[in-house]
């Protein structure tokens, strides 16, 4: 493979929306992956909250409360995670939207295959845990959700 072929197959990456391609020929083998960064550094993240006093609970009562409330949609399959149908299209569900049974949550490409993930439940989405063409884990949590 050539300089002008490789810029080609990147293009095409581009286009697509694609994260990763492994191409093999005449006994060459190429994998591209695009993604952010890797990070060098290993300093702890840190979280700036504003507190309230809440006389009548603690502040563990809430959170344990909180909890009990919550659960995860999880990856039913190993694959690449998508928000949307395509890259230009909207994301499926975001944070604070209520979500029906049986709506579409997002999609894992798993072997070339599109497939769309559904809700089982009717619930609020809290929070999105994986980030758009990240690849997730059978099992890995993907979504934060309030059943309803």
């Amino acid at each position: 493979m050539n300089l002008k072929e490789i810029k080609e197959i990147i293009n095409l990456m581009n286009e697509n929306g694609l994260s990763e391609i492994e191409i093999e020929k005449e006994g060459m083998r190429i994998k591209l992956r695009k993604g952010p960064p890797e990070l060098t550094t290993t300093a702890a993240p840190f979280i700036i909250t504003k507190e309230r006093i809440i006389p009548s609970e603690t502040k563990q009562e809430i959170a344990e409360k909180t909890a009990a409330k919550t659960q995860e949609i999880k990856a039913p399959m190993v694959g690449t995670f998508y928000r949307a149908p395509s890259p230009e299209a909207p994301s499926f569900i975001d944070v604070g939207q209520t979500v029906e049974a049986g709506q579409v949550v997002c999609i894992i490409e798993a072997m070339k295959l599109m497939n769309e993930i559904k809700s089982e439940i009717r619930c609020r989405v809290l929070e999105v845990l994986v980030e758009n063409a990240q690849a997730v884990e059978f099992g890995q949590p993907m979504f934060l959700i309030e059943p309803m």
